[in-house]
């Protein structure tokens, strides 16, 4: 759930156009801008102005989107567009109907690292903090439950979280691989590299 002081709210339309106005984009994305979306709104700003948490080098303020979804397809990007075309990390309110999920990219660790909540998973985010930092940390933390939290400085607990993503993604391919390949031998030896995988991330969740 979000609560912020009013002084944060700005629930302010966004029109698409302006994300078209502010970076070269392919005629496919902008349809798919129109196709996808139904509308995006500017909900809060947390900022030291609004909430009253001061600002780093890093991280000077945090937005919350909301984006009303056409279907239940995660428009990642679109995403992606929005993010270029911002400077400072975005929390997202996915709607789609009476559904909801969230999102956020780790934009000052690595652009293209998204997290995901479920839909319709309860998230309380807790937006105090001792500085902006803080609260963008406490965050992402939000999305993350393979690692340990407590015993981890943050940069461990996002490098871990990248290796489990990456493993994951791995065993995906080779999971696919194994399904369509016909020779005997390769799906042996694809399916070796499979179990050490697995293995791996297994150890590697295990330590927490």
């Amino acid at each position: 759930m979000i609560k912020l002081p009013p002084s944060a709210k700005v629930n302010k339309f966004i029109a698409k156009t302006q994300f078209f106005n502010r970076l070269s984009l392919s005629s496919k994305i902008k349809q798919d801008f129109a196709d996808k979306i139904n509308r995006i709104t500017w909900l809060y700003k947390l900022s030291e102005n609004t909430i009253g948490i001061s600002k780093t080098e890093e991280i000077e303020e945090i937005q919350i989107f909301e984006i009303d979804l056409k279907d239940k397809t995660i428009p990642k990007d679109i995403l992606k567009i929005v993010d270029r075309s911002i400077p400072y990390p975005i929390l997202y309110v996915l709607k789609f109907e009476n559904q909801c999920m969230y999102a956020i990219c780790s934009k000052i660790e690595n652009p293209d690292n998204y997290y995901f909540s479920k839909w319709g998973e309860r998230i309380d985010f807790d937006f105090a903090g001792i500085d902006m930092t803080r609260v963008y940390q406490k965050i992402i933390k939000k999305f993350i439950s393979t690692v340990d939290l407590e015993n981890h400085s943050f940069d461990a607990i996002i490098e871990k979280d990248e290796k489990i993503k990456m493993l994951q993604k791995d065993m995906t391919g080779l999971e696919n691989k194994i399904r369509s390949e016909k020779q005997f031998n390769k799906k042996v030896n694809l399916n070796k590299i499979y179990l050490a995988k697995k293995e791996e991330l297994h150890n590697l969740i295990k330590k927490g």
